[in-house]
């Protein structure tokens, strides 16, 4: 039986006083880590920007921008690896609504909506 896949979003910022080399291995071996369980559908490296606060006393870091679809075990082996690597100074897996379940719930608080509507009126 096939794993159901879900879309997934990571985004994760590398320690700006690497290389550019050991920035690059960094990026591909967590990209390699989602495409060994998944699909990587889009890599958007940002580079170097500010951060919206000092972490370990640095002021910049490298960001790095991942989408993939992966089975739900794939964001959590990820998550370790992030915790462990001390290259990275932060990181976030965010999973996507899929369309299905975004309409149904749309469509479910549009009628909670008039039903509270109706009996607002009476």
């Amino acid at each position: 039986m096939d794993k159901l896949l879900n879309s997934y979003e990571t985004l994760f910022v590398v320690d700006p006083r690497l290389s550019e080399e050991d920035t690059k291995k960094s990026v591909d071996k967590f990209v390699s880590v989602i495409g060994n369980g998944g699909t990587v559908t889009e890599v958007k490296e940002w580079g170097k920007r500010r951060l919206a606060y000092p972490i370990n006393d640095l002021n910049e870091g490298y960001y790095v921008l991942v989408n993939f679809e992966a089975a739900a075990d794939v964001p959590a082996e990820l998550e370790r690896r992030f915790k462990i690597d001390d290259n990275i100074m932060r990181s976030i897996v965010v999973r996507h609504e899929s369309k299905k379940e975004a309409s149904a719930d749309g469509e479910n608080a549009e009628e909670s909506e008039a039903q509270a509507n109706t009996e607002d009126a009476e």
